[in-house]
């Protein structure tokens, strides 16, 4: 695995003979069925091997033949590399020959890649070219019961898929709660054959027993009135008073993640001399691969490991040595209120599914406990299980790739749990306003079409298809790779505010975060000349720059093929001066962004286009604490009683009069 420079000891459930796990002695009734039936619902709690072992079983049985492969998909991006890393070192190989994985922007593939692992979202954009999906013998759908948006019209795609590809075979791995819906929805009527015999094709369910040890779960007399702080005292008290064992803590995003390792570290240091010493590691969906291995390397002598985690790690991933759990009883839930068309991030109480899920973390390898960071009583109240995110998502993204796909009728589509109406007619205005779709709601040539085959949002999608008639192309597409990161590209040591705020004022644009993100990129890619000196110098960071010119090559490649020819040349740019390449830039966001407008208001708040909602500028932007009387953001995202926005830029009123005069009319 010369990619990876890792420990020895990393992922050390590598080392347990996969024959000791509980999935083992199921090999061959699990193979039998998988022969005798097209749909498989696998229930089994994680760590029970499913996503590790079975696609090696399916190998090893043949499923490979005549050059075809097996699909493994996961909800998120981690699941997907590690659960790879993890099935390429017992299968043997590099990761990237016979085992392989692709995520967005990142592929690690070859001709010879036989088992894959991949995100859901990806399998559908690969059904954009092969919409059979004909490479593939199987498909796993991993971690079902999520019910994320994309494995959600993942299973409606592959239900389809089936009537015409009898020969597929579909994995569904699922926990309990959901397994005969699952079979309900895959299960075709009987009808009687000419011969008199019934055909009907049932999903059959096949449950593997989990091995877990018995688990302490203990409750807060009273509520917490800071889940976060409770948490890092929860974590001293374990480390205190708690024999051997890691600790895992669930909060529900970066920056509280961020916080408590920052807490930890600043507590642990006040511990008394000769004790253990803590080691905090942080776990989200934003994190370089090679930070999220980390978790999975056992402790240094004389340490014990403390990994806060997002909910990634109650599902998708498997981490040895977890005894103790905490669990702030809060998960961030994508919220979209068709109303304001802003979409955003809030936390949220846990589900009583996921509660059970979380506590299971903690009796993998012997008897465990589970801190529940709130009242039995609190407990009790909770949902059964989240509502799906198909119900409460901005849907504009996915009915842009179900058209792509060719499925017009997108009310008729056959959903596991059908989107609100509401949710539904939105997104089709959203796409008939960015002009991705026509009166009759049907995509648009090109201008559609080359929305959906873009890796990005169709917001995005449509401000870098826009790029060119505005003479923006280079700079719009540095934007997008920018804006695709998912991680904050500034580094902020401890009590070093001040500092990292001048080194961000070295860049700052007065247009707004969309054209600093534009002055950081050339910077790194001419004075830096992409070296980790200059992000060092200037607190960046540097494993986020050079990815950012990745993503930007790759997306580079796709405007290319639809015959876009990007002009790097700085003599293209000298013709027009600066300002008036700034306001082209500003203008061709507004193309896109329309829909995320906001005014300011006397107080420096904002309010979106309605009135209806009150926007703050997040403390990272650049425009926080500044004057801007019209602007459009990139995201929204809720924290506590306020709702912030981020990468806002300035623009025009009449800019929105004159690029989206369907969406907006004045009065």
């Amino acid at each position: 695995m010369a990619d990876f420079d890792l420990g020895a000891a990393f992922i050390p459930a590598l080392h347990k003979p996969a024959e000791l796990l509980p999935i083992a002695k199921h090999r061959k009734s699990l193979l039998y069925l998988i022969e005798k039936s097209s749909v498989t619902i696998v229930v089994g709690q994680t760590g029970s091997g499913k996503s590790t072992q079975i696609p090696q079983f399916l190998e090893r049985a043949g499923w490979c033949a005549d050059g075809k492969i097996i699909g493994i998909t996961q909800p998120r991006r981690v699941a997907a590399t590690t659960v790879a890393i993890r099935v390429a070192e017992e299968f043997g190989c590099d990761v990237g020959k016979e085992v392989g994985y692709s995520i967005r922007f990142e592929d690690a593939t070859s001709e010879t890649t036989r088992i894959k692992f991949l995100t859901d979202g990806l399998l559908i954009r690969e059904a954009l070219v092969d919409p059979l999906l004909s490479r593939y013998s199987v498909i796993m759908v991993d971690e079902a019961h999520e019910r994320s948006i994309s494995s959600d019209i993942l299973l409606g795609l592959l239900k389809k898929i089936r009537k015409k590809r009898p020969d597929l075979r579909i994995i569904i791995s699922s926990a309990t709660l959901q397994a005969e819906e699952f079979r309900n929805f895959f299960s075709e009527p009987k009808e009687e054959t000419p011969n008199g015999k019934e055909n009907g094709d049932n999903a059959s369910i096949v449950s593997l027993e989990g091995r877990t040890y018995p688990i302490d779960i203990l409750y807060l007399d009273s509520p917490a009135e800071d889940y976060l702080d409770k948490a890092v005292s929860t974590v001293i008290d374990i480390h205190t008073n708690e024999p051997k064992g890691d600790i895992l803590v669930f909060l529900t995003g970066r920056d509280e993640i961020e916080q408590a390792v920052q807490a930890i570290s600043e507590r642990s240091s006040q511990l008394p001399p000769g004790s253990q010493a803590i080691l905090p590691l942080p776990l989200y969906a934003g994190l370089a691969t090679d930070q999220q291995m980390y978790v999975f390397e056992e402790a240094p002598e004389n340490f014990r490991k403390v990994i806060f985690s997002t909910n990634i790690s109650e599902a998708s991933v498997t981490i040895d040595g977890i005894v103790y759990v905490v669990d702030s009883g809060f998960v961030k839930l994508r919220a979209y209120d068709p109303k304001t068309g802003i979409e955003s991030l809030t936390a949220t109480p846990v589900s009583k599914a996921s509660a059970a899920q979380r506590a299971g973390r903690a009796g993998r390898t012997k008897p465990g406990k589970c801190f529940r960071l709130y009242t039995e009583e609190a407990y009790q109240s909770l949902p059964e299980a989240n509502i799906p995110e198909i119900q409460r998502s901005n849907l504009a993204p996915f009915v842009l790739q179900l058209k792509a796909l060719g499925i017009d009728n997108v009310l008729r589509f056959e959903f596991l749990t059908p989107p609100p109406a509401e949710l539904m007619v939105r997104g089709l205005e959203l796409l008939y306003s960015l002009g991705a779709l026509d009166d009759y709601a049907k995509l648009t040539k090109p201008l559609g079409l080359r929305m959906a085959e873009l890796a990005v949002e169709p917001m995005m999608a449509k401000t870098l298809l826009s790029a060119p008639s505005f003479g923006c192309l280079s700079e719009i597409l540095t934007i997008a790779a920018m804006t695709s990161l998912g991680g904050n590209i500034w580094i902020q040591h401890e009590g070093e505010k001040k500092k990292t705020e001048s080194a961000k004022r070295k860049f700052a644009a007065e247009e707004g975060d969309h054209l600093t993100l534009l002055n950081v990129y050339q910077a790194f890619v001419t004075k830096g000349r992409k070296e980790s000196r200059f992000c060092h110098e200037n607190l960046l960071n540097f494993k986020l720059m050079a990815r950012a010119v990745s993503i930007r090559a790759q997306l580079k490649r796709y405007l290319e093929r639809f015959g876009l020819n990007v002009d790097e040349s700085l003599a293209a740019h000298s013709t027009s001066t600066a300002s008036n390449k700034a306001e082209q830039i500003q203008r061709c966001l507004t193309a896109g962004y329309f829909a995320h407008a906001a005014r300011m208001q006397p107080d420096g708040t904002f309010r979106n286009v309605s009135g209806t909602t009150v926007l703050h500028a997040h403390p990272s932007s650049i425009m926080f604490n500044r004057k801007a009387d019209w602007v459009i953001f990139h995201e929204v995202m809720e924290t506590g009683d306020k709702t912030f926005i981020r990468d806002i830029t300035r623009i025009e009123k009449s800019w929105l009069l004159e690029y989206a005069p369907e969406f907006y009319k004045t009065t």
